[in-house]
């Protein structure tokens, strides 16, 4: 504890405190805006796909094809960002990423095809991938300088972007054309970058001494290394994989097999991530109490108890209930485990992790359809539970292995 009280005190610049603190807490700023910032362009763009499918007259089939590119387009990124990275510096990259994906956020809005869509969509896909790698990479590096465990507070800002983009997204779907909309969005992106990227581009990432056991900078990752940022990769695809089934599966569920209000349906999802934006909000307090092990298998085992109460419940309020267990469970898993990658070999872990979690966002609402149609949604679903199991136990088998040392109380 006399330790800890230290770490803040220096951390608030208090008497005794770091010289470097201010520097840290405007580079803290700066990193959680634009965690906001993807969360709520993203969430602005997914409203917006029904009239951009309308504008452009795809089928179902095509507009599925089109939105591969999202996909395609940020995987592809993904993998190379980490080496763009370790050249640049995180800083730059998650500035240029973010330029890029409020410019293209703009396109769909201008297309009248499904072929041009999909080339457009290849774009924002590589932009939001960049991004989401470089800033996680970036704020990697500072949680390590700042000796404390606030990952989950930027994924808490990134959940509370979307929230606002997808609520703001609602209200003016009516009143808005896409192309008004979305131009909207690429103002505000423009504005918020140019606001806090001359924070990130003026501050060097913190330098901190490097693990014993990481490989040295520009080095490729040996294969210990690697196996063990795809155990983290692996944890993360669990808890992404309950993410993409919710978003796509939950209202479904709630009003086809409990026959709920479709109003009441809609407000299963927007529950569940309230609920695990409550929970990020509530991280770093978590894993300093309880260490990283216990909260990522905690999380793990509250999500799988909550996802089988969600999805085999009777009643729609106990799937209610379920949802948000759920949320608040798998809230701080993908943000340890894309800590623990970058802890463990820095952007290139970052980039392998979350390449995989994406996967799993990718793999989840495809795989409960498939399943639905052989047995049943309601079993379906409990997938996310028996991957949410698993990534608690997987996690419990690495502790040793993957932790990383914890400069405070209660790591684990």
């Amino acid at each position: 504890m006399p330790l800890l009280n230290k770490l803040r005190s220096a951390a608030a610049g208090g008497p005794g405190g770091n010289p470097a603190a201010p520097a840290l807490a405007r580079l803290r700023t700066a990193l959680t805006l634009f965690f906001a910032l993807d969360g709520f362009l993203f969430a602005g763009w997914v409203v917006r796909i029904p009239a951009i499918k309308e504008q452009t007259g795809a089928s179902a089939t095509g507009l599925g094809l089109a939105l591969l590119g999202v996909s395609a387009g940020a995987v592809v990124t993904m993998t190379s960002t980490g080496r763009l990275c370790r050249r640049f510096g995180s800083h730059a990259v998650t500035v240029a990423a973010a330029t890029l994906m409020s410019l293209s956020i703009a396109l769909p809005a201008l297309t009248g095809s499904t072929l041009a869509l999909g080339l457009v969509l290849l774009v924002f896909g590589a932009a939001y991938g960049a991004v989401n790698v470089s800033m996680n990479s970036a704020a990697v590096d500072l949680v390590t300088a700042l000796r404390r465990p606030v990952m989950p507070s930027f994924h808490a800002a990134f959940s509370l972007g979307g929230m606002v983009g997808a609520g703001l997204g609602g209200l003016v779907a009516g009143p808005l054309s896409p192309t008004a909309h979305l131009l909207a969005l690429t103002s505000a992106g423009l504005l918020l970058t140019a606001a806090a990227g001359p924070v990130l581009l003026r501050e060097p990432a913190p330098v901190t001494p490097p693990r014993a056991d990481a490989p040295p900078a520009g080095r490729p990752m040996d294969g210990r290394t690697r196996r063990l940022v795809v155990v983290c990769g692996v944890i993360a695809l669990c808890t992404a994989y309950g993410e993409g089934a919710m978003a796509d599966w939950g209202a479904l569920h709630l009003e086809q097999d409990l026959h709920a209000h479709p109003g009441l349906a809609a407000a299963g999802y927007a529950l569940f991530a309230l609920a695990m934006t409550t929970g990020r909000l509530t991280g770093t307090a978590l894993l300093e109490r309880l260490g990283q092990t216990r909260t990522l298998v905690a999380g793990g085992a509250t999500a799988a108890a909550g996802m089988l109460l969600g999805a085999l419940a009777p009643t729609v309020w106990a799937a209610l209930l379920g949802f948000a267990v759920t949320g608040l469970g798998l809230a701080n898993i993908f943000p340890v485990a894309v800590g623990r990658a970058g802890a463990l070999a820095g952007p290139a872990g970052v980039a392998t992790a979350s390449t995989l979690g994406y996967g799993g966002m990718l793999l989840g609402p495809p795989a409960i359809g498939f399943l639905a149609d052989l047995f049943s949604l309601p079993l379906a679903l409990t997938t996310v539970a028996a991957l949410a199991a698993g990534a608690a136990l997987i996690g419990f088998a690495a502790r040793t292995a993957v932790s990383t040392p914890a400069p405070v109380a209660g790591s684990g």
